[in-house]
């Protein structure tokens, strides 16, 4: 039975970090409190990307946090991930369902309600909703209003994470609408004690009603 919980979702960016760091901070988040990991590698081969993610998996089963490949089918099957997150350019969801079966995580990205209601009905477990503020990491963001996020909410059943610049100083703008958990990249990544700044996150979304 699939089962996880995507309050406190970190996904990873390595770009600075040699490898030992970068699996020391990972560590550090997981200590922290984060409940589903993602590992986004953008810019490694498939060899560098497996033999990173069989790296990281090891710590993610050690504290019984689900580990989620980004865009890469093939590295999440190689690896035996427990699922895969897939954005706009990406497989799509039925045929990346087709592939992993039933038992596989399968996240997506959506920036509308009709992109939204298009992933859930092709199977889409949960959904990355923003972003919500501008962000650091190289990848290409869209700002999404929280109206939107609120519509998205409302228009699908399945859960919603917000993403995008989240922080402890600035995850308020998300109380009232129904997510189901935050995403952080640079906020945890990025923090002098990744543990703590997991850790103050998770704590301040719970003290803000936010999941």
């Amino acid at each position: 039975m699939k089962t996880f919980d995507t309050s406190l979702y970190f996904i990873t960016d390595s770009n600075g970090y040699d490898e030992n760091e970068f699996l020391l901070r990972v560590e550090a988040a997981l200590q922290g409190g984060v409940t589903l990991l993602q590992l986004r590698e953008k810019n490694k081969s498939t060899r560098e990307y497996i033999a990173l993610a069989e790296k990281v998996h090891v710590l993610t089963k050690q504290y019984g946090v689900p580990l989620i490949i980004d865009d890469r089918v093939d590295v999440a099957l190689a690896i035996d991930a427990e699922g895969v997150h897939l954005g706009a350019e990406d497989m799509t969801v039925a045929m990346a369902r087709k592939i992993l079966g039933t038992d596989k995580i399968i996240g997506a990205t959506a920036k509308t309600v009709p992109w939204a209601m298009d992933a859930a009905a092709q199977g889409a477990d949960y959904l990355g909703v923003g972003a919500i503020y501008p962000t650091t990491t190289k990848v290409k963001t869209v700002l999404t209003s929280t109206d939107t996020l609120q519509e998205i909410c409302k228009a699908v059943q399945i859960p919603i994470n917000a993403i995008g610049g989240l922080n402890k100083d600035n995850i308020h703008v998300l109380s009232g609408i129904p997510i189901s958990g935050i995403c952080a990249v640079s906020a945890i990544m990025k923090a002098a004690d990744p543990k703590s700044a997991a850790a103050e996150l998770k704590a301040k979304a719970m003290e803000l009603s936010l999941f």
